[in-house]
C-alpha cells in the first residue's frame, strides 16, 4: 500500500489529513519496508516497453520516494519528469533520486486539484495511489484533464481482497474499521468510463506475503505509511488486550508456521481522448466523429 492523495469525507471514506501524515511520517523508513511496492512498481514500468510512446511530460502521480519517477526519466531522457506527491516527505526523500544527468521536478500537490495545464502531458504512472483516493473519481477526472490526447495513464492499485486476513480477523475483535475496503476492479473502470478516459483495460494479479506474527505485520504497514485512516476509526491507541484477540483471530490462517496476508493488486491502463464527443448547442444530441470508432491498434 503505499502513495497518496485526496479523499472525500464520508463514513465510509478516509481521512485524508491522516493519509497525508502518515505518509510524512514513514518517508524516511519506507523504503526498507516497501518490498510489494517495488515489486509492483517494476512489474507497471515493464508494460510500458509494449507501448509506442515518446512523451515529452510525464507525470509520475504519488511518486512516492521518486523511484518510478527515476526510472521514467532512465527510460525516457529527453522528458521532463514530474514527481507528484502529498507528503512533503516523501518528497524530501525523492530528491536522493534525482541524478546530476537524470533529474526530474518534484510538486507537492493534491492529485485531485493537479497544478498542471489542461492536455499539458503525455504519460502518468501511478503506482499504489488510487486506493487512498476515495472516490477515485476526482482524482481520474483531472487525469484526463491534463492528458494530451492520446495519452496514456497507466497504474497499479490495490483490490477488495487486500489484507482480507487481518480484516476478517479485526472483525472477531470490535465492529469499527481497521482495515480499509480498496476499491474493486470492476468499479475502477467503471470511474475510468464516468472520466471519459478511452480504451479502458484492467487485470488482477494477487500476491502473498507472509509474517513471523501479527505485530510483524502491523510494523510493516506502519513503516510504509499504511495505517488506518478510515473515518470511524479509533482514535486512541491499540490496547493490549485487544493486541491479543486479534493474535488470536489471525492463528487460525497460519500456514507452514507462516501468518498470510494477501494483496489484490489491480493494473490498468485507458487513454486521453482523441476525438471528444461534441454536444450541440441545443443539448440532447451528441455528435461522435466518425474518425473516433477506429479501433487502436
Amino acid at each position: 500500500m503505499t502513495n497518496r492523495t485526496h479523499a472525500e469525507p464520508g463514513d465510509a471514506g478516509l481521512d485524508s489529513r491522516a493519509v497525508r501524515r502518515s505518509f510524512d511520517a514513514a518517508s524516511a523508513d519506507y523504503d526498507a519496508a516497501a518490498v510489494l511496492q517495488k515489486e509492483v512498481r517494476t512489474r507497471l514500468l515493464s508494460r510500458l516497453e509494449f507501448v509506442k510512446l515518446e512523451p515529452a511530460v510525464v507525470l509520475d502521480l504519488g511518486a512516492g520516494t521518486g523511484h518510478a519517477s527515476r526510472a521514467l526519466k532512465d527510460r525516457y531522457p529527453k522528458a521532463q519528469v514530474i514527481a507528484l506527491d502529498l507528503a512533503h516527505g516523501m518528497l524530501g526523500e525523492a530528491k536522493r533520486r534525482v541524478g546530476w544527468l537524470r533529474r526530474f521536478d518534484r510538486v507537492c500537490a493534491d492529485a485531485g486539484r493537479l497544478p498542471l495545464k489542461d492536455r499539458s502531458v503525455d504519460l502518468v504512472v501511478s503506482n499504489l495511489m488510487l486506493q487512498w483516493c476515495d472516490p477515485p473519481d476526482r482524482v481520474l477526472a483531472e487525469v484526463k484533464r491534463v492528458l494530451k490526447p492520446g495519452g496514456l495513464f497507466t497504474f497499479a492499485s490495490l483490490g477488495p481482497d487486500t489484507l482480507r486476513e487481518l480484516r476478517i480477523a479485526w472483525s472477531k475483535v470490535d465492529d469499527r474499521p481497521h482495515v480499509h475496503r480498496f476499491i474493486d476492479m470492476h468499479d475502477l473502470g467503471d470511474a475510468l468510463v464516468r472520466a471519459r478516459l478511452a480504451e479502458p483495460v484492467l487485470d488482477v494479479e494477487h500476491f502473498t506475503l507472509t509474517y513471523q506474527d501479527v505485530r510483524s505485520l502491523m510494523r510493516e504497514l506502519k513503516a510504509i505509511g499504511a495505517r488506518n485512516a478510515a473515518q470511524g476509526r479509533s482514535s486512541g491507541l491499540t490496547g493490549r488486550r485487544a493486541l491479543q484477540s486479534l493474535e488470536s483471530a489471525y492463528e487460525p490462517f497460519r500456514q507452514d508456521g507462516v501468518l498470510p496476508a494477501t494483496y489484490e493488486v489491480v493494473y490498468g491502463q485507458a487513454w486521453g481522448q482523441v476525438n471528444e464527443p461534441q454536444a450541440t448547442p441545443g443539448g440532447g444530441e451528441v455528435r461522435i466523429p466518425v474518425d473516433s470508432l477506429r479501433t487502436r491498434r
